[in-house]
């Protein structure tokens, strides 16, 4: 069996458009969790900014474009939950609304299974949410002639437990 390996992703700032994103240090997608992280950071801006966010998305997916289907798949998982793509920052709990620590950090971590398909360019990534009993996946791929990990396929939007404030059963 595999260890578990840890990332930590820590963001000063959640970028607001792809130019913000592309002038941080974490815009190095060498490191497959830098990747991860702006993924997350993207879903965090897609509420207030849906195309700002489907920008940043189209360049962490490098040559795979966003399909209409998976701009079809993000409207609906966003309808009436903005706050799942915030559950994943430390800090972010259903009774605090999932309102993250600032800095905004990201925990992944491998398991066993992450690295299974590593010879084809394929690494499984984790990350826990504050409003989830298991992690998430965030899948990525690298492209071997640039050395940079790319968004293939994510996991994240999946339901979590409301805030506190929205649940009338808390």
């Amino acid at each position: 069996m595999n260890q578990e390996k840890m990332y930590e992703v820590v963001l000063e700032a959640l970028p607001e458009n792809v130019e913000q994103m592309l002038a941080m240090s974490e815009a190095d997608l060498t490191k497959p969790e830098n990747t991860a992280a702006l993924a997350i950071a993207a879903l965090n801006l897609y509420p207030a900014d849906k195309n700002a966010a489907l920008e940043m998305l189209a360049y962490l997916q490098g040559p795979q474009e966003v399909t209409p289907y998976e701009k079809q798949f993000l409207e609906d998982r966003f309808r009436d939950k903005d706050y799942v793509p915030r559950s994943y920052f430390k800090g972010a709990t259903p009774e605090n609304d999932y309102e993250p620590e600032k800095p905004y950090c990201l925990q992944f971590f491998e398991n066993p299974y992450s690295r299974q398909n590593l010879e084809e360019g394929y690494l499984t990534l984790y990350v826990n949410s504050g409003g989830a009993d298991n992690a998430r996946q965030i899948k990525l791929r690298k492209k071997n002639s640039t050395g940079q990990w790319f968004l293939w396929e994510q996991f994240l939007l999946a339901d979590i437990r409301k805030p506190v404030s929205a649940d009338p059963w808390a």
